[in-house]
């Protein structure tokens, strides 16, 4: 049940649970597709009709309990609706997941990228459900063409939030203050927008950076084909100015 989908979101905490789940699914699916924990830290379930793994706590692998306290510790920023990004990050740095959030009570604004249709829409229960089996599998496809990763990986997570609501000593639990800056890559890196997700009340995007000689081996018509599988690339920021 851990993946269902609500048959209507008509309340922020219906939002709220729907997004919690989505993070957990993306951050297991990138995690078990990208080899970083054995397979008995992963239970089966089922998102409509795909078969995704989630993360769990397993006693024989501490890393995969670490990362659980981890993405608890970021429901408690969500809920409080101080979280803004989280950086999901194979250092020194390889990989980078970077997930955005935003919070509004009236439905986020979509831009649909055509001017012949109108900017802002009624987002539906089928709208978001939609958008979140098509963003799943995205990461499948592009986890599933990326070159290896090296054998000694070390995950990491940093969480940024919005000044002006959270209190300056907050952090979450599990969590402490950062003291280095922003991610530096030993290669030349490429951007990927991933997709995103709208609620009435929530929006979730997902930005995946990655080492240029990686992508080397991607099928560039994935890159290039319809809705179901197209990735776009994109600069740092580029398509959105708040960042």
């Amino acid at each position: 049940s851990a993946v269902v989908f609500p048959k209507k979101i008509a309340t922020e905490q219906q939002s709220l649970m729907l997004v919690k789940r989505l993070l957990a699914v993306a951050v297991s699916c990138i995690t078990y597709l990208r080899g970083i924990f054995p397979e008995s830290a992963y239970g089966t379930r089922y998102m409509d009709d795909l078969c995704v793994k989630i993360l769990r706590e397993d006693k024989n692998c501490p890393g995969s309990t670490q990362l659980v306290k981890w993405m608890l510790g970021c429901y408690d920023a969500l809920q409080k609706k101080y979280f803004n990004n989280y950086w999901l990050c194979l250092q020194t740095v390889t990989e980078c997941y970077h997930f955005k959030f935003k919070y509004t009570h009236n439905g986020p604004l979509l831009d649909f990228g055509s001017k012949d249709k109108k900017s802002d829409s009624t987002i539906t229960c089928a709208d978001t459900k939609k958008a979140s089996i098509l963003l799943i599998r995205k990461i499948y496809i592009l986890m599933q063409n990326l070159s290896p990763l090296p054998n000694d990986v070390c995950l990491t997570m940093k969480l940024l939030y919005y000044d002006e609501v959270t209190p300056p000593d907050y952090q979450p639990p599990g969590f402490k203050e950062a003291k280095d800056g922003g991610l530096m890559f030993n290669e030349e890196p490429m951007y990927l927008n991933v997709g995103e997700v709208p609620t009435p009340f929530h929006m979730l995007k997902l930005k995946i950076t990655t080492e240029k000689q990686r992508m080397e081996n991607v099928d560039k018509n994935i890159l290039k084909q319809g809705e179901t599988t197209e990735l776009q690339v994109c600069g740092v920021g580029r398509d959105d100015p708040e960042e």
